[in-house]
């Protein structure tokens, strides 16, 4: 069965678009099958994957407006077992046009269950990276999933920031999505010289328990320079810290899959 999973966090620069990036490559690597789909109007997940942001028809804009289907806006990229839809910038301008239809933040969700059954069904991981805001498109992102990954930055005012999050998230839970469920936080750009890093793994680990996964990922060089080569930082340099880093991330999420069949 097809899950669908956005990756959000309302502040950027947390690590949000690199942890789609390569927790969809590591997946796809292990044999599982994803589609990544780009709701950042800057478009760096399409990009992070060798894919052009400004492709005036396959993109995720055209498919809302309901100017293109969704078999036609699928894109394979250069991994197995990964495709994307694209972003573009005319997402920005989503809002204000949409402003007069009452439904807009039911649209996404409305064309991804429409083949979940049938265009979608091959796919084990549906991967949506959400805008640095709580926007329109945040909230259709959000009503279209069944599970949210959180990356938090382990830097000051950090936990603040999820709490408002975590507010949100259970608006939408009351009226317009009952299941959705938080399914990890994830600790990023930590600096184990840095003792704000650690108070902040501290906290968050007594906060939400054991929704905070054991991987962590520190900063490192590697990650940084994956996207300007087109590449997830698992293919560009699987070896470096980051990388290994997203691979245990990946074990860990097949890991809490087989727990919830299990249950």
């Amino acid at each position: 069965m097809t899950t669908t999973i956005s990756v959000i966090n309302q502040k950027g620069g947390v690590g949000k678009t690199t942890t789609v990036i390569n927790l969809a490559a590591s997946l796809s690597i292990m044999g599982q099958t994803n589609l990544v789909i780009d709701l950042d109007p800057q478009g760096n997940a399409t990009t992070g994957f060798g894919k052009s942001n400004n492709d005036e028809d396959k993109n995720i804009y055209n498919l809302l407006i309901k100017k293109i289907s969704l078999n036609q806006v699928i894109q394979k990229t250069d991994i197995q077992n990964l495709d994307i839809i694209g972003s573009h910038v005319n997402l920005s301008g989503l809002e204000v046009e949409t402003a007069s239809d009452s439904k807009r933040a039911f649209v996404l969700k409305e064309i991804l269950l429409s083949e979940k059954t049938g265009l979608l069904k091959k796919y084990d991981n549906i991967f949506i990276d959400c805008p640095p805001s709580l926007s329109l498109l945040t909230i259709m992102s959000l009503v279209a999933s069944d599970e949210l990954l959180v990356p938090l930055q382990t830097e000051f005012f950090a936990l603040e920031g999820i709490t408002q999050l975590v507010k949100t998230i259970d608006r939408i839970k009351e009226n317009l999505n009952p299941s959705l469920s938080i399914r990890g936080i994830l600790l990023t750009m930590f600096d184990k010289r840095n003792k704000l890093s650690s108070e902040v793994d501290r906290e968050a680990r007594n906060y939400f328990k054991d929704k905070v996964y054991k991987t962590v990922i520190q900063r490192n060089v590697r990650l940084s320079e994956a996207p300007s080569h087109g590449l997830p930082c698992v293919i560009y340099d699987k070896t470096c810290v980051g990388s290994k880093a997203y691979f245990d991330l990946a074990n860990e999420f097949l890991s809490s899959n087989k727990e919830a069949s299990a249950a």
